[in-house]
């Protein structure tokens, strides 16, 4: 897959576990979890605005495109 989710170096940068972020946003670990290993198939909007809100960042510091 050419999209890569860097969502495990936010958190780190902000101090944050997968947990804490999970509760603050209202998902479960589980499916935080699948977004964090890039296996998600689809991830919506309002799931990206949540977690920029609690990271305090972009949605292109959470996702990157590379070229195969």
């Amino acid at each position: 897959m050419a999209i890569i989710v860097n969502l495990d170096m936010m958190l780190a940068k902000r101090k944050m576990t997968s947990l804490e972020l999970a509760n603050r946003i209202g998902m479960t670990q589980a499916n935080l979890s699948i977004l964090k290993t890039g296996k998600a198939k689809a991830v919506r909007m309002t799931t990206i605005d949540a977690i920029c809100r609690e990271l305090k960042c972009q949605p292109g510091d959470l996702l990157e495109f590379r070229e195969d």
